[in-house]
């Protein structure tokens, strides 16, 4: 007479076989690696001739170098923006090799490479978490200072700034470490109106809440509107953006951000605030923009990556996991359809992340 438990687990079998097939399929999978040849920071189709011009200017001066008599520092964690946004083109994130390891000493300045800083490791900032007194921090701290360097535009020898001991922060674990998010499609994200975000955010609310993703749009405390540019979307707008990294991440002064984070008086190097409109001329945009202008005018025109329907992985594979992403309701939360500027006749699908995260969050973006 067969028991009950034999015939159960009769049945259990072509399951666990079943299962056992399917985990050695996804155990024979291999990853394809980083997709060959370059599909990103070119500018988005459409521009008008005046955008496309205005898109070159900004590009080289994103990419341009910041030296001592252009106000770098006192305290910057590198030297210019397209040094961290470089991979896999202009606009990207961190380089195979980092150049904060040569940076940190170049031109004689006096710094200690930081043990969560390595030459094939990712840029890093760094924001420690509490301050010494207990309270709670959260702020960037500059990893380097200008103090020695002697470059080719001028000298900071005199400077007497003191790299902040950030061995023995991180050896008690009060480090919190950030990489450089791509500003591909920024201005495509830049350019969905808060209404959009709002709604996309409520969409599938009853899923949404029984898988556990929950969050809220980060908000302007001034206006109300919501914030999209920075780690913790703190930022309304891509020029905000820029001239919060110019003066956190370089340590230049503009004029949104026109106070010198460290106003040692031996440490400064140029006119406060360094970079403003006209500084050099007004008789071309080149000359009249300032930088952070012109930086936030290349992100406003640079497209987003185009997909590959064959690499990597192949066409099959591709299409599976467009499939799966479709099914699973992802595209529902990061879909919207909206016109940019530079393409009034036109309308673009475009990514945002007002409506998926793993839990309750602020939303950051790139």
């Amino acid at each position: 007479m067969k028991s009950r438990n034999s015939t159960g687990m009769l049945a259990v079998v072509p399951t666990i076989l079943g299962w056992m097939a399917t985990v050695a399929v996804v155990n024979a999978a291999t990853d394809p690696g980083v997709r060959p040849g370059t599909a990103a920071g070119n500018p988005i189709p459409g521009l008008s001739a005046d955008q496309a011009a205005l898109f070159q200017i900004g590009q080289d001066a994103f990419n341009e170098v910041e030296m001592v008599d252009d106000g770098l520092g006192p305290r910057f964690n590198l030297d210019g923006c397209g040094g961290c946004h470089s991979f896999p083109a202009t606009g990207g994130t961190s380089p195979a090799v980092n150049p904060q390891v040569a940076a940190a000493t170049a031109f004689g300045a006096r710094n200690v490479v930081p043990a969560f800083i390595s030459a094939n490791g990712p840029i890093r900032e760094a924001r420690f978490k509490f301050r010494p007194n207990g309270a709670r921090d959260g702020g960037v701290h500059s990893l380097f200072v200008i103090s020695g360097r002697v470059d080719t535009s001028g000298s900071a020898a005199n400077c007497d700034a003191v790299q902040e001991d950030f061995n023995a922060h991180f050896a008690r674990g009060n480090v919190s470490l950030r990489i450089p998010t791509p500003v591909f499609g920024e201005g495509l994200m830049e350019n969905i109106p808060d209404n959009v975000l709002a709604t996309n955010l409520a969409r599938n609310s009853a899923e949404k809440a029984q898988l556990g993703i929950a969050g809220h749009l980060n908000a302007n405390g001034n206006d109300g509107r919501a914030t999209r540019f920075g780690w913790k979307a703190q930022n309304v707008s891509l020029l905000l953006f820029a001239g919060e990294a110019y003066n956190v991440e370089m340590g230049l002064t503009s004029e949104l951000f026109p106070s010198e984070r460290d106003p040692n008086p031996r440490c400064q190097t140029d006119t406060v605030p360094n970079n403003i409109t006209g500084h050099t001329g007004i008789t071309d945009p080149s000359l009249l923009l300032s930088d952070i202008e012109k930086f936030s005018l290349f992100m406003r025109f640079l497209a987003p990556p185009a997909p590959s329907a064959t690499v990597p992985g192949g066409a099959a594979s591709i299409t599976r996991g467009r499939q799966v992403f479709s099914d699973g309701g992802a595209q529902d939360g990061t879909e919207a359809r909206r016109q940019h500027p530079a393409r009034k006749r036109r309308t673009r699908r475009i990514p945002h992340r007002a409506a998926v995260g793993s839990g309750p969050a602020d939303f950051p973006a790139a």
